[in-house]
């Protein structure tokens, strides 16, 4: 069984790089016999709008892609991460943060704590609000909730392994180089590494094909299915889509928006030129 998927945000245009990122996952499951699905992360509802997820729909089915209707929408699914996060509350591995951005920078750049460590969220988080012992109670609501890295592998009995492409990966030495990473936000139910994990399982993903700037968030999330007694898939980071300048593409990024290649007469075939397909 192959079950792969693709998971835009409809906050802005789909450009080249996501157009890369959805056929070589639909390309990958045709060959296979197996299933591709489209899902919307929709999460952040200040940053959403109904017109690009629209757009989404239009651009895939243009560029030849085909998927399972309905498609999962993650806003509808908040029940379902908050089971997931009462599991990890009751093993005593969440806690409430009430750090903003702006105090993690302050204090991980602190004079004698050196050069701030970076990690897949950005900066490491300091530990400020992390307790030294288990929080007790019902599980809060209307705050953030992290993981306490430590105590989260402490609970592991075998060493973390995942398959990427080829090669067997074991993540290493995570409260250092991960630190205590957001389950929840304030402004959200749940954040990306809780939503994508529990969806994945749900939707029996065997296989993620994503871009490699989510290649470091891989470790999180393969010690969440540990942690939550879900299945790991199989992982395919592919090379982003790059500009003339070397950068990665963003949707801010309208120039190379699928949308207005197509306003200017380009076709599927010359979209998968354009990114070596």
């Amino acid at each position: 069984m192959f079950i792969t998927r693709f998971a835009p945000s409809p906050t802005g245009p789909l450009h080249l790089g996501h157009a890369y990122s959805a056929m070589l996952a639909h390309d990958r499951a045709q060959a296979e016999g197996g299933t591709f699905l489209l899902r919307i992360d929709d999460l952040d509802h200040s940053r959403c709008r109904p017109e690009w997820e629209a757009q989404i729909f239009d651009d895939l089915a243009w560029l030849g892609l085909d998927w399972p209707r309905p498609v999962l929408r993650q806003s509808t699914r908040l029940s379902r991460y908050r089971a997931a996060l009462n599991i990890l509350w009751d093993q005593g591995l969440l806690y409430h943060c009430s750090c903003s951005r702006a105090d993690i920078r302050a204090a991980a750049s602190a004079p004698q704590e050196g050069a701030p460590l970076l990690g897949p969220d950005g900066v490491i988080y300091p530990g400020t609000c992390r307790p030294t012992a288990p929080q007790n109670g019902p599980m809060p609501e209307g705050c953030a909730l992290r993981l306490d890295m430590a105590r989260a592998c402490a609970r592991l009995t075998n060493p973390l392994i995942y398959r990427e492409k080829d090669d067997v990966i074991t993540p290493r030495d995570l409260p250092e180089t991960v630190g205590d990473v957001v389950l929840v936000r304030r402004e959200m139910g749940a954040s990306y590494h809780l939503s994508v994990v529990v969806d994945d399982a749900d939707q029996g993903i065997t296989h993620v094909i994503r871009g490699e700037d989510l290649q470091e968030a891989t470790q999180i999330h393969v010690l969440l299915q540990h942690l939550l007694g879900l299945p790991t898939p199989a992982y395919h980071h592919h090379a982003l889509i790059r500009d003339d300048a070397g950068k990665r593409l963003a949707k801010r990024d309208d120039a190379r928006a699928i949308a207005t290649y197509r306003a200017e007469g380009a076709s599927p075939q010359e979209i998968r030129a354009m990114v070596g397909l």
